[in-house]
């Protein structure tokens, strides 16, 4: 998916032809895509493609097309203070655009497979805080970034108002996932081939939308270590007040 945006010569056109296709739609979106340089979290090597509306691939590292981040971006329908998981985190690029969103007392979490990914992320976001003039305009609600499966976050850890998958989730999974998010939160993720919006309306009430047809990589499923256990992930802090549950304590299972 992607291409359907024709290419820029920076990061602004490739906006403006993102609001022109009617892909980025909503104000606070436009900001967040135009304060971050989408060249910045490409190689070097490549940048010369950074403003086409297609996905990059790299090893490890990968970028969707930004037709889809601004998709997502409209989907998770973001507000300042909220709390956001990012699964599949990847180069940091849509965790960092959430983060000028959400303000200073937002949550900002990510969880990525790939420990190299995750070094890159971490390289990226300090280029981003040390450059970019985004931070006199904005409050910035810096994102956290663990390593490890995001099938396998520890059952005590806090749930989120706001969470976006990166790759491809089996319907076996949609379960496992809807359990991150609070009640009143939004869940955004590839689903069967579908780019889906789910608004959890009550304890067990969701509202479901499909909004594109797209085609991910699908997750990787959590490999057992020797012992026959799988390792906890456990995301960096709780993102509700300290209270019972509220933080993952390793070892508390």
């Amino acid at each position: 998916m992607g291409g359907a945006v024709s290419a820029g010569e920076d990061n602004d056109e490739l906006i403006d032809h993102l609001k022109a296709a009617q892909y980025i739609r909503s104000e606070l979106v436009e900001q967040a895509f135009r304060a971050v340089d989408r060249a910045d979290y490409y190689l070097e090597e490549f940048k010369e493609n950074a403003y086409k509306d297609l996905a990059w691939k790299h090893g490890n590292i990968h970028l969707s097309a930004p037709c889809i981040y601004s998709e997502v971006m409209e989907a998770l329908d973001l507000q300042p203070g909220l709390s956001f998981l990012n699964l599949g985190s990847g180069t940091g690029y849509l965790s960092s655009m959430v983060g000028l969103i959400l303000g200073p007392f937002g949550v900002n979490h990510g969880v990525e497979l790939h420990s190299d990914v995750t070094e890159y992320a971490k390289q990226k976001l300090d280029f981003f805080i040390r450059t970019s003039d985004s931070f006199d305009k904005f409050d910035f609600c810096e994102p956290s970034f663990v390593t490890g499966n995001c099938l396998e976050i520890s059952p005590g850890c806090s749930q989120y108002d706001r969470v976006y998958c990166g790759a491809g989730v089996q319907k076996q999974h949609e379960g496992y996932m809807k359990s991150l998010l609070k009640v009143g939160g939004v869940l955004v993720m590839p689903l069967e081939e579908k780019l889906t919006k789910i608004t959890r309306t009550g304890p067990s009430a969701w509202e479901t939308k499909k909004i594109l047809a797209v085609s991910f990589a699908p997750l990787i499923q959590p490999c057992q270590s020797e012992s026959g256990e799988s390792r906890l992930v456990h995301t960096p802090g709780g993102s509700q007040p300290p209270g019972p549950g509220a933080h993952c304590h390793p070892g508390h299972h």
